[in-house]
């Protein structure tokens, strides 16, 4: 099943990451870019970097110089992660290209990429809860309290996982059709965002 597919590749990325656990190491894709692996290990690198930004800038004596440049490497980030969704997304477009989709076939409310990018975002959580639930120094209530979201997050990423399995299944028999709009993001953009084009 896809879904298996792309959690294990979303598990090399943040088992490598953690390895040196720092946000400013250098990104490596293993997959040739020929293979939607490497847009994956991708997609989930941004991700697991972004989710470590995001505990930086959290820091409440954080220089506030330092700061902003944090909140402007989150903003690229988003960016680069909302381009890799439509890099996925054209895959699947690709892929479906001729399928023979049925009169009465459905859209569904989000695109296979973008249910994936869900899936991404999960396997950090898990990571990350397993870690909290098994905490050494943490108190036995905590650990507690953390294996029990774990619990909930592993029930909502079987359900995520079968989601996005019936939802590729149902594009391939025509079922359900895909229909990709383009983020079309304003703020990054200097002609559509008021002040930067001020700036120019």
């Amino acid at each position: 099943m896809f879904s298996d597919f792309a959690f294990n590749i979303f598990n090399k990325s943040i088992e490598k990451y953690h390895i040196k656990d720092d946000v400013y190491q250098s990104f490596e894709n293993p997959y040739s870019k020929e293979d939607i692996e490497h847009l994956l290990y991708r997609k989930n690198w941004i991700d697991t970097v972004q989710w470590h930004y995001e505990d930086i800038i959290r820091n409440p004596d954080i220089n506030p110089d330092d700061a902003l440049v944090l909140k402007r490497k989150i903003d690229a980030s988003n960016q680069d992660r909302t381009d890799l969704v439509e890099f996925i997304d054209s895959y699947f477009l690709k892929k479906y290209q001729s399928v023979d989709v049925h009169l009465d076939a459905t859209i569904n409310t989000e695109s296979p990429a973008w249910a994936i990018d869900r899936l991404s975002i999960l396997a950090l959580k898990i990571y990350h809860m397993a870690e909290e639930a098994t905490r050494a120094d943490a108190s036995l209530e905590h650990r507690e309290k953390c294996q029990a979201k774990l619990e909930v997050l592993l029930v909502q990423k079987n359900d995520l996982s079968s989601a996005i399995d019936q939802l590729l299944a149902d594009i391939e028999s025509g079922a359900k059709y895909m229909k990709v709009y383009k983020q079309m993001k304003m703020y990054n953009d200097e002609e559509l965002n008021p002040i930067l084009r001020g700036n120019k």
